[in-house]
């Protein structure tokens, strides 16, 4: 058992480095089994002269000289440590040179210079540069990186780093160099460098004020034209930022290098960009929509990044949210700019709530803005990112978008070129808007997820009641007492006509928009007009604030909002909390042994809906027709069984089959028949993504329709409708769909991209023999245990998408994902306490299961498990 437990990091303890470097110049021989590192820092004492230096550095191979103006350090100004290298008696201004040894091909953590493909490359978030040199690896710390390469002319013809090239050449007959300059001063944590043998694809961008910038993409061989849509993606979003913030790309050259293997899915490093394959190559024969739209969000969030995140910076890991969250936010708005907006933010909080309401609702729950942490890796989470996008917007509903926009503008022109806080980027919001924001900044200190009650309340003497909404935010980890929150909700009212009105003042809208309600106190009450008294208050329209609202509503009033509602999101959200309480009394109603009713009236409100929109925008249509998703209802049911809510979904998608037979079967026919090329766009995705939700619902009555779904997966035309109908068929398993996965192998063998998603789709199938299957997964001569993609697609993907089985009453579920744990953490320690996370909600299940998952994870505990995944399970562990 591992008892040297670090202790935690803590916000209140920040100081400034005591040393600033101007620039660095770092020279590079690269080689797989020793690399050799040279580094030459410009020093200048910015702290009290006593201070010393202290320097992370770890996993080197060997150290060499440390040199101080040109001359070795003497003995008594060094102090080497476990995790890096402290210099004492130093001067005020001077010159640091150190040389290290370190091994790319040892590196499985892939973290720092690994080897990926045959080639090199890095990853310095959060705390990877320190794995390269020695170095204050902390964000800021800010310098001019100039950068040498030198390697094999055949094994590393293209060398990159951040910046602009300079110069390149032979060095002798056998190896050569390049030169990278960036001007732009940047924390560790952005630096980059690869070297391989690539295809590239390559284009160009105007900016607006007329400079060409060259942009590249280097891919495996033989897979550049699969870079198109990625490069598509980042031409949009360049000039989307210019048109929507006003900010251009400030260096001659944009790359970006695709790799198989990363923890991640993408890097900003500024001018370098790598990012995991899977969220750079796509055609219509190897991926799916899902994988086209992946790519767009993520090519834009890595670009966006170049201002919100490395233009500016965060002072400490603390701020993360202040570059991702922020960055997030940006990125949605990018997508709902390129395709539906109401769909897309319908998709943002189906995430939001499967990803981080579950977060805030575990042990593992974190404010955006957190005190402490353990290891800063496992702080990469929903919280801080979906959660912290959540805040960027109901920030902008909060102040007014004009305000907003100021704000921005503010916050570029002071803080370019700084590592800054969460606290600096409000002030410049709080002189556009002109009030007082730190009560909204209490979102950012306080975990969980508020809910808001809205109730009428009878007012003495008056003839209308009043509206009360009062918030409340349970106690989680660390916090039992929490503040009330500024809350912005949008709010409206419909009368039983269906005219949409102003609750306060009763006049029609008229098209205008909603009401921006602001909560500010837990309790907060509205005079409701005489006409509003019975009217059908709709709160919360677009999710403009991210809580939890608790009303008075009867399933009838929510299905006479789907009919009348003019906010796409207010519509599906009625439909989805009827959803949600009806498939959980069916779900209790399972467990205690009898047979569920089906409910009829919201079949019949789901069937209409989907009916009036599936024509005219069936990308909608198919979010109408898709049922709240297991995880979510998991958080609702006590104690949680994902089983009976399978079922119970099974039995409503059922119904829904019988009632929507002839558009589903017109569909498929249709699908079938199209002879039109596959294309990536908005439109023609949501033809397929409701082709998709149709197929599904045939898998509802098990294999009465396996046959019919086995001829939609021979008959698909591109990478889409296959996955569709495979998903399809795992739902029903038997020998159809062992036929379909057999076929999907010996077709894509060869394609590792493709064949993650022939591993994903078999961990998700839900029978009595999912563990077994999961296994002899993870024994198939393809899988990696080195592999981030390879081993998500199979674990991650049981373990957080499986609940059924990994939730077994046996308890087989929670061993699979601990024996899966003891073999990844020694080779790489932030996957596997990614993997863990799947632990974080075992308190809801029976206690017969708790038992099982307590006992896994004590046994864990007792495991010399790295840094990152001891927090994970610690924290699980903890009351």
């Amino acid at each position: 058992m591992r008892t040297d437990t670090p202790p935690p990091v803590l916000l209140q303890d920040y100081k400034p480095y005591p040393f600033e470097i101007p620039n660095v110049r770092l020279v590079f021989q690269l080689d797989t089994a020793r690399t050799h590192v040279l580094s030459t820092m410009q020093v200048k004492r910015t702290g009290e002269p006593g201070d010393s230096m202290v320097l992370d550095g770890v996993a080197f191979e060997e150290t060499g000289k440390i040199l101080i103006n040109g001359t070795p350090a003497e003995d008594h100004q060094v102090e080497f440590t476990e995790t890096g290298v402290t210099l004492h008696a130093l001067p005020d201004d001077f010159e640091l040179t150190t040389e290290v040894w370190i091994s790319p091909e040892k590196n499985t953590e892939l973290s720092g210079l690994y080897m990926s493909g045959g080639r090199f490359c890095t990853q310095c978030e959060a705390e990877g540069f320190r794995r390269i040199t020695y170095w204050p690896d902390r964000p800021d710390v800010m310098s001019t990186f100039s950068v040498r390469i030198e390697a094999d002319v055949e094994f590393a013809p293209t060398l990159l780093s951040n910046g602009n090239p300079g110069e390149a050449g032979a060095i002798d007959e056998t190896r050569h160099y390049a030169e990278w300059d960036d001007p732009h001063p940047k924390p560790s944590y952005l630096f980059a460098l690869c070297g391989g043998d690539y295809d590239v694809f390559t284009d160009h961008f105007i900016t607006m004020s007329g400079k060409e910038v060259a942009l590249s993409i280097f891919v495996d061989k033989g897979d550049a034209e699969r870079a198109a849509y990625a490069m598509d993606s980042l031409k949009r979003s360049m000039k989307w930022d210019e048109d929507t913030f006003g900010r251009e790309y400030d260096l001659d050259v944009f790359n970006i290098v695709a790799v198989r293997d990363f923890n991640f899915g993408a890097m900003e490093n500024k001018g370098l960009n790598i990012f995991n394959s899977a969220y750079v190559l796509a055609n219509a024969e190897t991926a799916t929509d899902g994988d086209f739209e992946a790519i767009e969000s993520i090519v834009a969030h890595e670009y966006f990044h170049n201002w919100t995140g490395n233009r500016i910076t965060c002072r400490d890991w603390f701020q993360l949210c202040l570059k991702e969250g922020l960055t997030v936010f940006r990125d949605q708005e990018f997508s709902a700019d390129m395709r539906s907006r109401p769909v897309q933010r319908i998709k943002d909080v189906i995430r939001l709530r499967g990803r981080q309401f579950a977060e805030d609702a575990g042990p593992l729950a974190h404010p955006v803005r957190p005190d402490r942490y353990a290891s800063i890796d496992n702080l990469y989470t929903a919280t801080v990112y979906e959660k912290g996008a959540e805040l960027i917007r109901a920030l902008k509903t909060y102040i007014g978008a004009d305000a907003f926009k100021r704000g921005m503008d503010l916050y570029f022109e002071k803080y370019d070129g700084t590592a800054t806080t969460i606290e600096a980027f409000y002030e410049g919001f709080e002189e556009a808007a002109g009030f007082d924001l730190s009560r909204f900044r209490t979102w950012y200190s306080q975990a969980g997820t508020p809910t808001v009650t809205v109730e009428r309340v009878d007012v003495e003497g008056s003839n209308a009641p009043r509206l009360r909404l009062t918030q409340a935010n349970g106690p989680t980890p660390g916090q039992t007492e929490k503040k009330p929150v500024p809350i912005p909700l949008r709010m409206t009212a419909f009368t039983a006509d269906g005219t949409e009105i102003n609750p306060e003042t009763g006049e029609p809208r008229d098209g205008q928009d909603e009401d921006v309600v602001l909560l500010i106190d837990e309790v907060t009450e509205l005079q409701l007009a005489p006409n509003a008294a019975d009217a059908l208050i709709s709160a919360n329209r677009n999710f403009s604030a991210p809580v939890r609202i608790k009303d008075e509503l009867t399933m009838e009033d929510r299905l006479k909002l789907v009919t009348v509602e003019t906010d796409a999101f207010a519509k599906w959200e009625a439909l989805q909390t009827v959803a949600r309480a009806t498939l959980l009394e069916m779900a209790h109603t399972i467990v205690a042994g009898n047979t569920p009713s089906i409910p009829d009236e919201l079949v019949a409100a789901m069937v209409t809906a989907v009916k009036d929109t599936h024509e005219t925008d069936p990308a909608f249509a198919s979010l109408l027709l898709t049922l709240p998703g297991v995880g979510e209802l998991f958080m609702e049911m006590t104690p949680a069984n994902p089983a009976a809510i399978y079922e119970a979904k099974r039995l409503v998608r059922t119904a829904i089959l019988k009632q929507l037979w002839p558009i589903i079967d017109e569909v498929i026919h249709e699908n079938l028949t199209d002879e039109g090329e596959f294309t990536p766009d908005a439109v023609s995705a949501g033809r397929r993504s409701f082709y998709a939700a149709c197929i599904d619902l045939l898998s509802a009555e098990g294999d009465k329709h396996s046959a019919k779904l086995l001829s939609c997966f021979r008959a698909a035309k591109n990478m889409t409708d296959t996955m569709s109908a495979l998903r399809a068929l795992s739902n029903v398993g038997g020998p159809d769909f062992e036929a379909a996965v057999q076929a999907f192998e010996a077709k894509w063998k060869h394609a590792p991209l493709v064949m993650d998603k022939w591993f994903g789709v078999q961990a998700l199938q839900a029978s009595d023999d999912a563990i077994a299957r999961v296994r002899g997964l993870m024994e198939h001569e393809d899988f990696d245990w080195k592999n981030p993609n390879r081993v998500r697609s199979v674990a991650a993907t049981f373990a957080m998408g499986n609940l059924v089985a990994f939730h077994s009453e046996t308890g087989e579920g929670y061993k699979l994902l601990g024996e899966v744990v003891r073999k990844v953490d020694p080779l790489n320690g932030a996957l596997s306490a990614r993997l863990l996370t799947a632990f974080e909600q075992w308190r809801r299940v029976s206690e017969t299961a708790q038992a099982h998952a307590r006992a896994e994870l004590e046994a864990l505990r007792e495991c010399d498990l790295s840094k990152n995944a001891m927090d994970i399970v610690q924290r699980a562990l903890a009351d």
